[in-house]
């Protein structure tokens, strides 16, 4: 399982990047790469009233998130990491239903975290569903 574990800190460090691009896109007046056309502008949803929460980037949150996703993995607590994986998960799902239904655009960084954070949540549960059914076979 330690390749497994080393793969969530890798995803988890893709999110503290994918979550430092669109943080620059928050503060940049600039037109951005991933201003792709109507349908697909991190722009738009960088600079929407739903990027920040009680005037904390969103993007910042991710960061966090991310970062403690990674020290999870990388401290071996996979029960806690599915856990925290869950909220994420629920969070970014809220964030593709504010850019789907209420924005009617989308940000390309917030797709590939939506991407990660299901990824993550899928193998912390497959590593903590392997340790517990190796556990319950030592016992045995």
């Amino acid at each position: 399982m330690k390749v497994l574990r080393l793969l969530i800190v890798l995803l988890s460090l893709a999110g503290v990047v994918d979550s430092w691009l669109a943080l620059r896109v928050h503060y940049s007046t600039e037109t951005q790469v991933c201003d792709i056309n109507e349908h697909w502008d991190c722009g738009i949803v960088n600079h929407s009233s739903y990027a920040e929460i009680q005037h904390v980037p969103v993007a910042i949150l991710g960061i966090v998130g991310y970062l403690a996703l990674a020290a999870l993995a990388w401290l071996r607590r996979e029960r806690l990491l599915t856990l925290a994986s869950i909220p994420g998960l629920g969070f970014a799902l809220y964030l593709t239903h504010i850019e789907k239904d209420v924005l009617m655009v989308y940000c390309l960084y917030c797709v590939i975290s939506q991407v990660l954070i299901v990824l993550i949540l899928l193998m912390a549960l497959g590593w903590a569903v392997w340790n517990w059914k190796n556990r319950q076979s030592s016992r045995a």
